[in-house]
């Protein structure tokens, strides 16, 4: 029986896995993302050891980033101008390929887990365009528009969307080096620690920070739903752990949105169109098996 790798290439850690899906996961590891050579010797190695014991098909890579996804580049497949110094401009992509002489695929955390998100629950359910948003030490947005991850120039940035910012309200000017109050600046779990002194878990549920997070995140949702219309947006992340949080989101969405688009599935089933992720924490590393199942049938 053919089996696939995925790889979760976070910026904390790597999960590595062997199967076929959700409920067949035969082998993986965790470990830390150190130094990009050691960290990769180590992924290499998992799978060298998984190949000797199942035949393996092909691997999906679902990576933190920025990465580059432009398979004409010369650096397709690199992680590029990423805060992680040690990572910056590394070869992820081609030193896996070089490795296994077998179909790769490579894309970016989010876009997988949307991906792994569309593959294994709402391919049947005619969800596309489908968005995953996370939302924890950074903001990052990934989609499926017409059954493939959404590329363009270069990937989506919307965790970097400017949204309007009461200073009033809200004097904290925000965290992002690149633009300081835009949503990851503002809504990111380093940003609500820096703004309230404290972890965003540590934060009692009736805490005013989470009115505040509802509000930036259903801004957030507004506009991701004029722009792209999707049929679901699955928001995932440590931040979304908050008990109480989806539907604070969803009474803000629904206000900023103001009954100006007319579908029953926002205006009656605003529970069905903003979801936690059905596949919990596992929509990164489902997604890069899905990835890799696909990459094993365009080979052929």
């Amino acid at each position: 029986m053919k089996v696939y790798g995925g790889i979760e290439a976070g910026g904390t850690k790597f999960v590595c896995v062997v199967g076929n899906g959700p409920d067949q996961i035969l082998a993986e590891e965790r470990f830390p993302t150190t130094r990009p050579d050691e960290t990769i010797n180590h992924t290499i190695d998992f799978f060298q050891r998984c190949a000797r014991e199942y035949e393996l098909a092909a691997i999906g890579i679902a990576s933190f980033g920025p990465v580059d996804l432009d398979r004409t580049s010369p650096t397709y497949g690199y992680i590029t101008t990423t805060p992680k110094t040690d990572w910056a401009q590394t070869d992820l992509y081609g030193k896996i390929q070089r490795a296994f002489k077998m179909p790769v695929a490579f894309d970016t955390d989010v876009n997988a887990a949307a991906y792994g998100e569309y593959h294994w629950v709402a391919t049947h359910q005619h969800l596309d365009p489908l968005l995953y948003m996370t939302i924890g030490t950074g903001i990052g947005v990934g989609g499926m528009v017409n059954e493939r991850p959404l590329h363009g120039l270069l990937h989506s940035e919307a965790g970097h969307l400017h949204i309007p910012h009461d200073r009033q309200a809200d004097p904290f000017p925000g965290i992002c080096p690149f633009h300081g109050d835009c949503l990851e600046g503002l809504a990111s779990g380093p940003a609500m620690a820096q703004r309230w002194g404290q972890l965003a878990e540590t934060l009692p549920a009736d805490h005013p920070a989470w009115e505040l997070e509802a509000h930036y995140i259903g801004l957030a949702m507004a506009n991701l739903s004029f722009c792209f219309s999707p049929r679901r947006i699955v928001v995932g992340g440590g931040v979304m752990q908050q008990v109480g949080l989806y539907s604070k989101v969803r009474q803000q969405t629904l206000r900023i949105i103001n009954g100006y688009i007319q579908s029953k599935q926002i205006t009656e089933c605003i529970d069905e169109y903003i979801v936690p992720p059905a596949l919990g924490n596992r929509s990164g590393v489902l997604g890069a098996i899905a990835l890799a199942i696909a990459a094993s049938f365009e080979r052929r």
